[in-house]
Order: C-alpha cells, then sequence, then structure tokens
C-alpha cells in the first residue's frame, strides 16, 4: 500500500467516503542563498523526497474539518469565518490557505481535509510549505481549477498570505515557491524580486558525491522571535540606505561604510551582500561542473550565516565542522536557523564515516541522536491519481 492509499483509507474511515482529490508536496533544503529571499535576493533551493500529502472532499455546506495523521483531534471551524487569529498551531497553515483562496475569489466550499505529513516539523526542510502546497493544490483541483504554472504561481501566493497572516511566520516566499514549482533532478534558482525562476541541473551523484542532511533536531521555529528580529534589521538597513530592499543596492562597499556606525545593521547587511554574490557564483561553478568550488562557496556562507547573521547554533556548527573534517568539499547549515538541519557534499565514500562521526559527536555532547539522510532533487507538488 502507498502512502497515498493509506491515507485515502484513512480519510474514508474519519469521514465516510473517499476524498475526491489527493494531492502531495515536498519540503525543499536551500543549497545556497540564505535569508536573501525577504531582501530581494536570488536563492537556490531544491525539492525534497520527504513530503506531505494532502486529501480533500468539497462538502456541500461551509463547515471545514480538518485531521492530520499525525494529531488525534480533529480541528473544526467555518470557511466564512476564517483569517488571522482565528487558528493556531498547525491547524493555521491550512485554515490560512483557505481563507487566502476564498480572499482571492476562488469559491471554496466546506471541506473535510486530512493531511499526512512526512516533513519532520522544526528541522528546517519547510514542512509549512509542504503542508500549504498540498493542501492549496488538493483544493485547487477538487474546485476544478486548472493547474499550469500561472495557476501555481496564484497558488503560491496564497499559501505565502496563509503563512505570514494567519500562522505568522513572515517568511519569504521561496519555500512554497520551490514545493510548488521544483523539478526532478534540478535546483530551482529564484529571484525574489521578480518571481523569475530558473531550473538549475543538480545531479552530484554523476561526479561521485552525496548531499546529506542533519536534521539536529534542535528545535527550529520561525515564529519565535529571531527570524523576525533579523528581517526587521534588514529592513531598517534598506531604509537607511534609501532602497525598499538590499538587493537593490550597487555599491556593496559604500552601503557597508554607511552603516558602519551600528554593528549589527552592519554585520547583517554583509551577509546577505556576500550571500547573494556566493549565489550567482555557485550557480556559474554548477553550471560548469565545477563542485569542489561549489562546495567552498556552501562553506562559505555558514560562516557568513554564523557570524555576520548570527542563525546557526552549537548543533549546526558541529555538523558541519564534523563533515568538513571528513572529507566534506562544503557543507551549511539550511533554512531559518537557530535549530533545524546542516547539509554537506561528501564524497559517496565518506558519507557513512561522516555520518557515524556526526552521531558521535552528538552522543559524546548529550544530545539527541540526529536523524540523518541522503537527499536527491525531487519534483514539486503534484496531484495524485485515484
Amino acid at each position: 500500500m502507498t502512502d497515498a492509499d493509506g491515507l485515502r483509507a484513512e480519510f474514508e474511515t474519519h469521514f465516510g467516503t473517499a476524498p475526491d482529490v489527493v494531492a502531495v508536496a515536498p519540503g525543499r533544503v536551500n543549497l545556497i542563498g540564505e535569508h536573501v529571499d525577504y531582501n530581494g535576493g536570488r536563492c537556490l533551493p531544491m525539492a525534497l523526497t520527504l513530503s506531505t500529502y494532502a486529501a480533500v472532499r468539497l462538502r456541500p455546506d461551509t463547515a471545514l474539518t480538518v485531521r492530520s495523521r499525525q494529531q488525534d483531534e480533529p480541528w473544526t471551524g467555518d470557511v466564512t469565518e476564517l483569517g488571522p487569529g482565528r487558528s493556531d498551531g498547525w491547524v493555521a497553515y491550512v485554515a490560512g490557505v483557505v481563507w487566502a483562496m476564498r480572499e482571492r475569489g476562488i469559491e471554496v466550499p466546506g471541506l473535510d481535509v486530512l493531511v499526512d505529513g512526512r516533513v519532520p516539523a522544526g528541522a528546517g526542510l519547510s514542512s509549512s510549505a509542504a503542508l500549504e502546497c498540498s493542501v492549496a493544490l488538493a483544493i485547487s483541483a477538487a474546485v476544478g481549477r486548472r493547474d499550469d504554472e500561472a495557476a501555481r504561481r496564484e497558488l503560491i501566493e496564497d499559501c505565502i498570505r496563509a503563512e505570514t497572516e494567519v500562522a505568522g511566520a513572515p517568511t519569504g516566499g521561496m519555500d512554497q515557491t520551490v514545493s510548488m514549482l521544483a523539478r526532478d533532478g534540478h535546483a530551482l534558482l529564484l529571484d525574489t524580486a521578480t518571481g523569475e525562476t530558473a531550473d538549475v541541473p543538480w545531479e552530484p551523484a554523476e561526479h561521485g558525491l552525496t548531499l546529506l542532511v542533519v536534521d539536529t533536531r534542535a528545535a527550529h521555529e520561525l515564529n519565535d522571535g529571531g527570524y523576525a528580529a533579523r528581517r526587521a534589521s534588514c529592513e531598517e538597513a534598506a531604509q537607511r540606505l534609501g532602497v525598499a530592499l538590499l538587493a537593490e543596492v550597487t555599491d556593496h562597499d559604500d552601503a557597508l561604510s554607511v552603516l558602519a556606525d551600528d554593528d549589527v545593521l552592519h554585520r547583517r547587511a554583509r551577509h546577505v551582500f556576500t550571500e547573494m554574490d556566493r549565489v550567482t557564483s555557485a550557480v556559474a561553478m554548477l553550471e560548469a561542473g565545477d563542485l569542489d568550488a561549489f562546495g567552498a562557496e556552501l562553506t562559505a556562507s555558514h560562516a557568513s550565516l554564523r557570524d555576520d547573521y548570527e542563525v546557526s547554533c552549537d548543533e549546526l556548527d558541529v555538523v558541519v565542522e564534523t563533515c568538513l573534517a571528513h572529507g566534506a568539499l562544503g557543507a551549511r547549515m539550511t533554512g531559518g536557523g537557530f535549530g533545524g538541519s546542516a547539509i554537506s557534499l561528501l564524497p559517496d565514500g565518506a558519507v557513512e564515516a561522516a555520518s557515524a562521526a556526526v552521531a558521535l559527536a552528538f552522543a559524546d555532547r548529550g544530545w539527541p541522536e540526529p536523524r540523518v539522510f541522503t537527499a536527491v532533487a525531487a519534483p514539486g507538488a503534484r496531484v495524485l491519481p485515484a
């Protein structure tokens, strides 16, 4: 029985009939370009095989029932009474999508929803975007909307509104975009200022390399203040520089001299400027097949996130240092930080030893055992056949 079959069977158990639609959407890792999405820069995420499934059935009334295979109790409400402040926790991501779609003028009736989240929550792998995108695509299909890139971009905006306005996590849109638009075997180069995307081949296996993801299990929350504080610093820096977004700055050295009297703003802006440059370099290196140089950019990104942006933590630093000591071409934290996951680009023959060394390092420090897995570039959200 597939994951989708199991979800359909459980949906019928709870709701007495089969769902109208089952959709799936992936989590992601960001290869490089961290904390630049809300600054108008470019980033390079890829979708994971770890995904969230959503089963949806339209109702003849306005009632909304949301269940999860990871939660015991259902949540009930009314689609006409949704919006900011009307739901919290994981349900806010689902209810927020319904609200945003209705706000956009889509006639979404009452719904029965069952979700199955296979992306670890709090791991910095965008479990929230996977949840939003799976629900949004399932609802869109259930109400008979078209499924093309333009329609998906509208759904991306709905999911962003759900996360920022209802769930209260001020994210920049990278996660939802890659979850909806990713292609198998490719990373997605996203220009967050224009929304333009380009597929960048990502097949390290052709070079005898593996991308290792380590979920540190150090709690990662985007709505606990740290993320918002970094974003506010960037907005303040942009205001002082006379631009709407830091990506609009053309003379980085001059800008940093303007900010030199404020150490925090100076370091936050320096990370954004150097990270945007690293994305440009990293894409060129991938296109040239220079994975060694690409790896060095990963490591430089981590140092900047650790020292200038101050969003790393001891667990993430230990993963990076341990993997580098065991032959990684490069390694860095990925995601919003303050916990979550790190990635490392390792020769195939070094993966087992590096994984064991990371586990031992955590055990020596009395930390919870990390979750370690290899990642390949997976496709984006899709409706599954009945």
